[in-house]
């Protein structure tokens, strides 16, 4: 397929882009995906990839008041078992996909308080919840630090997958569902034509579309586009990750504390994160930075102290002043983009949403 003959242009190779770009042409819409790097490789591929009901994101947590967003991720949630199935049967790629739940724990009154508040907040949102107290934390999970735990809440609702394998997958169906993905291709304008077409100027050729979707994470903001109002801005949260290399499982389900969370993929790879820093684009490693999400990880694992990790690395989170999702002004451009934490989990329900509304729109 050429550009000229997609129907839709999917601007961004993330996993929101890859979903929605995947979902349209199930449709039956020519669509081409256009990347500036290669499927993959910016937030989507260093995200941790937890499914998180509880935590910040639900009712009483990050989003507290936006019960639009908890709504999706409920709903993303509960898609979440059947886009693996249906990615690995259509790839023929294994995904690491586990519903072991979550633990969040309290190691002060104060803090015990909270997560309580929180939890109810959950429950009477529709979140399955269960409170534990100190002692059926460390039954239950006998590896955490016990020294003045308080007490924790179970989400069982919550899960993890490999984000590399499930971007893995979604390229390959993809390309068996007639997708182009235009890699190292970048967008170096947007502009609305007469007749409501879409104008796309890249380093290679321009071209024109019926429609386009921006989903370029943290640099959807940042894109050039003309004939319409300017697009509601974006911004990177860097976020510095450690992983560990360990051969036995000790941490199941996914443990968190504050803004640290640790896990163990399928072969035992341990993940901790991380952190939250508005430095824009800067790339750099900074081993100060990643010893808080050690020391962090350590406090609630003791069994992770003095343990060097194997990888350390950093991704930037799409933050924006909302969730953007939809058409934009009336015009053949659709947003996708402001998924901050939750890209990851709000895949499933991003590429159905924006699929139905394009595909309604194109007819």
């Amino acid at each position: 397929m050429e550009f000229s003959s997609a129907r839709v242009v999917v601007v961004g190779g993330g996993i929101i882009g890859a979903s929605i770009a995947w979902r349209l042409a199930q449709r039956g819409h020519a669509v081409s995906i256009l990347e500036t790097g290669t499927l993959g490789a910016e937030a989507s591929g260093a995200s941790a990839g937890m499914l998180a009901l509880g935590g910040e994101l639900a009712p009483g947590g990050e989003v507290d008041q936006d019960t639009q967003l908890a709504t999706l991720a409920v709903e993303s949630r509960r898609l979440w078992p059947h886009f693996v199935h249906e990615l690995s049967e259509v790839s023929g790629l294994t995904i690491d996909y586990q519903e072991n739940g979550a633990v969040d724990l309290a190691y002060s009154n104060m803090e015990w308080s909270q997560l309580q508040k929180k939890a109810k907040a959950q429950r009477d949102f529709g979140i399955a919840t269960q409170t534990l107290c100190a002692d059926k934390v460390a039954e239950l999970w006998p590896f955490v630090r016990t020294d003045s735990l308080a007490g924790g809440v179970f989400y069982p609702q919550d899960g993890v997958v490999n984000p590399n394998q499930v971007m893995a997958a979604l390229k390959v169906a993809c390309e068996r569902s007639a997708v182009h993905i235009h890699e190292h291709t970048s967008v170096e304008g947007i502009s609305i034509g007469a007749g409501s077409k879409v104008q796309i100027e890249t380093a290679a050729q321009p071209f024109e579309c019926e429609a386009a979707v921006i989903a370029a994470g943290a640099w959807s903001g940042l894109l050039p586009v003309t004939g319409t109002q300017a697009l509601p801005a974006s911004e990177p949260v860097k976020g510095h990750l450690v992983g560990f290399e360990m051969p036995d499982k000790w941490c199941q389900p996914i443990i968190r504390h504050g803004h640290i969370y640790i896990f163990q993929r399928e072969g035992g790879y341990l993940v901790a994160g991380a952190t939250s820093e508005r430095v824009g684009f800067e790339r750099s490693i900074q081993p100060a930075v990643a010893r808080q999400v050690e020391d962090g990880a350590g406090f609630v694992l003791p069994v992770l102290r003095g343990r060097t990790p194997s990888h350390i690395w950093i991704g930037f989170r799409p933050k924006s002043n909302a969730l953007h999702l939809g058409r934009w002004q009336d015009g053949p451009l659709y947003l996708a983009y402001g998924h901050y934490r939750n890209g990851i989990l709000l895949a499933p329900v991003t590429g159905a949403l924006l699929s139905t509304e394009i595909g309604a729109a194109l007819g």
